[in-house]
């Protein structure tokens, strides 16, 4: 038999092969798999490829074979990855607002390569990342990095900070001032990525949203705030940072200060119609599960966020108010 171009890479073909094609649902017999080479411009024969196997097994690779009906087929019976281990790893890429829609549907197609293509036609049919809310900063990678290397170096970072404004703009806060931060640890809550550390101006805890932050640079400084993390507890301080509870949906209308833009759009997204109501406030209309946690949000944004409408939600929020005058002032 004439040797094909790709002859050296014949023993990687075929562990591809037998990753990619097959599971214990899917098996290949060895005219089977000989074909397939044969797709890659490699020539085989049985005993050689029976050798291969061999090795690939000595590798690590689990490829088990069945005999049924006088032929025997082979199949990868174990990876590194299970199938529900993998829907939990698309799970976690697609409700990650840190990530942006690009990435995420770039970690995804990575993620699918770690099973059989079966295995990620299946995880395709569970992919929804389209119209989720996602960062629109697309550096985040790299402010991961970042942050993570300053914290094994033991340096400070600085850093710009910003916000959205009423007319969906990023707006530098402190005019553009760089941040001073000390790096200790970073948190995943509330479907965002958080930067907790010590502010060398404010000489205190404080978190930031990774993907509000721009240029991080390390500082050849040594970090601030050790005391203060000895006994730092990040389940207990992310607790204290609108769960997802269950209620109606109802398109609610809100009038808002234009300097809760940035508030809104945080949690809404990007895409929502802000309509300009006078020179200081805008309206929106946002789809929301009604809940006490969301009347609760609403009430916690202090008199610059208003519930206008519908009838029902506001007869909601005076329920509220109510009870907790009976609650507070007895």
């Amino acid at each position: 038999m004439a040797k094909g171009t790709n002859q050296k890479l014949k023993l990687i073909y075929l562990m591809k092969i037998m990753l990619e094609e097959t599971d214990e649902e899917h098996r290949l017999t060895m005219p089977e798999i000989i074909s397939e080479l044969n797709k890659y411009d490699i020539s085989a024969e049985r005993k050689s490829v029976y050798n291969d196997i061999e090795t690939l097994k000595y590798y690590g690779i689990d490829i088990q074979s069945e005999k049924k009906n006088n032929t025997c087929s082979y199949y990868v019976a174990s990876r590194q990855f299970e199938l529900a281990e993998l829907k939990l790893l698309v799970d976690s890429v697609q409700s990650a607002k840190f990530i942006t829609e690009k990435k995420s549907m770039e970690l995804i197609k990575k993620i699918e390569e770690l099973g059989s293509k079966y295995d990620a036609s299946k995880l395709q049919r569970q992919v929804f990342v389209t119209e989720r809310v996602k960062t629109m900063n697309e550096s985040i990678y790299y402010s991961v990095d970042a942050i993570h290397t300053a914290i094994a170096e033991n340096s400070k970072i600085k850093f710009q900070y910003f916000q959205w404004n009423v007319n969906k703009e990023m707006e530098l806060k402190r005019g553009g001032e760089y941040y001073n931060v000390s790096p200790w640890a970073l948190s995943w809550d509330d479907e965002n990525y958080y930067l907790v550390g010590f502010d060398s101006r404010e000489k205190k805890i404080k978190h930031y949203r990774v993907d509000k932050m721009l240029h991080i640079e390390t500082v050849r400084d040594k970090r601030e705030g050790k005391d203060s993390f000895k006994e730092f507890n990040m389940a207990v301080y992310a607790k204290r940072m609108f769960g997802m509870f269950g209620g109606v949906e109802e398109t609610v209308r809100l009038e808002c200060h234009n300097s809760m833009a940035g508030v809104i759009i945080d949690r809404f997204g990007k895409d929502i119609p802000i309509i300009k109501k006078d020179s200081e406030h805008f309206m929106v209309s946002v789809k929301v599960a009604v809940s006490m946690q969301f009347i609760a949000w609403i009430i916690g944004l202090g008199e610059k966020v208003k519930i206008t409408g519908p009838d029902n939600v506001v007869d909601k929020v005076n329920d509220e108010i109510d009870r907790l005058i009976r609650q507070y002032r007895n």
